[in-house]
């Protein structure tokens, strides 16, 4: 038998120790990856919520000043669903002209769904149920809590 000299490869040790290298990195890597996920949704849903009321304002105001024509009873110059804010609103004295506040109606990102919790002035600031009569509010239809213990729901 001829004996080799220049053996290449691992012996089982330097493997074992390798895949125990691995898994100490992988397992400090994975909650970094998930703390990372979790932040990125939160600056995710802060603009969308942002952006969402910024248009029910815009509705607000542009009520008020006469451009929608006039107020329809119990909206206090509020939309009456969030779909108003994207397909637009007949402006005041024309004939085709239409005010359109939003694009599209952003997705809730805990939730993946274009689907918002509706609030009216009428309800309950922390109720998780909207009277129907208008949309003064908006939040978020998860029930996740964020690292600090508050709820999304009532971001």
């Amino acid at each position: 038998m001829r004996k080799r000299r220049n053996r290449r490869g691992l012996t089982l040790v330097e493997l074992i120790v390798s895949f125990t290298i691995l898994l100490v990195l992988t397992s400090m890597a994975v909650p970094l990856a998930r703390y990372k996920v979790r932040r990125e949704k939160e600056r995710e849903l802060r603009f969308a919520l942002r952006e969402l009321r910024t248009a029910i304002d815009k509705y607000k105001d542009a009520c008020d000043y006469g451009a929608l024509g006039p107020a329809k009873m119990d909206t206090n110059c509020y939309p009456e669903n969030l779909e108003a804010l994207v397909e637009g609103v007949k402006a005041s004295g024309s004939v085709d002209k239409k005010l359109k506040f939003l694009r599209r109606i952003p997705k809730d990102p805990f939730t993946g769904q274009r689907e918002w919790g509706l609030r009216s002035m009428k309800d309950d600031p922390t109720s998780l149920s909207w009277g129907g009569q208008h949309v003064f509010d908006v939040y978020s239809k998860t029930f996740e809590r964020a690292p600090d213990g508050s709820a999304y729901n009532e971001w």
